[in-house]
């Protein structure tokens, strides 16, 4: 076990990248993330080996189907049951790694991160459509409300002056 400085704020790192992990995962599943991000984490954890692979693979759908199937009252204690043991199965494999394997591996889960959760990613259902970006919403004559997504800005869009009709 580290007990110097430096081992304590790479295992508090490796802690923190598997606790993204995890939130990623729950974050993911029943949204149009899901799938990209399903594959990349069973083969993250496969390391090449097949039959892990689809191991993997079963494990991420039994979550998302405990996730999708939990009802209301409880999906908050199953959301965070899951999302615990997803962080620590990612905290577990990169324990199991020493060196540089374990930075390399540390590495592709931060890209793979980067790549399927961006931080502040939008979570919609798979059904709904995701917006990434800039949005922007007006209606004329104050049958709406102006939407800004961005720094979210929610009111009543003013009404048109003489000049606009």
């Amino acid at each position: 076990m580290l007990t110097n400085g430096v081992g304590r704020m790479m295992a508090e790192g490796l802690a923190a990248l598997a606790a993204a992990g995890g939130a990623a995962v729950v974050r993911a599943a029943g949204t149009s993330a899901w799938q990209g991000l399903r594959q990349s984490v069973a083969e993250w954890f496969a390391r090449g080996d097949g039959d892990r692979r689809r191991v993997e693979l079963e494990r991420l759908d039994r979550s998302a189907a405990a996730l999708e199937t939990a009802p209301d009252e409880e999906r908050p204690g199953v959301r965070s049951g899951q999302q615990g043991a997803w962080r620590a199965r990612f905290e577990h494999a990169l324990e199991n790694l020493s060196g540089s394997p374990r930075e390399e591996a540390a590495e592709n889960l931060r890209a793979l991160l980067l790549r399927h959760a961006p931080p502040g990613g939008a979570e919609a259902p798979s059904a709904a459509p995701t917006i990434r970006g800039d949005v922007d919403v007006r209606a004329d004559h104050g049958s709406a409300a102006a939407v800004r997504m961005r720094d979210v800005t929610i009111g009543t869009p003013p009404q048109p002056g003489p000049q606009q009709g």
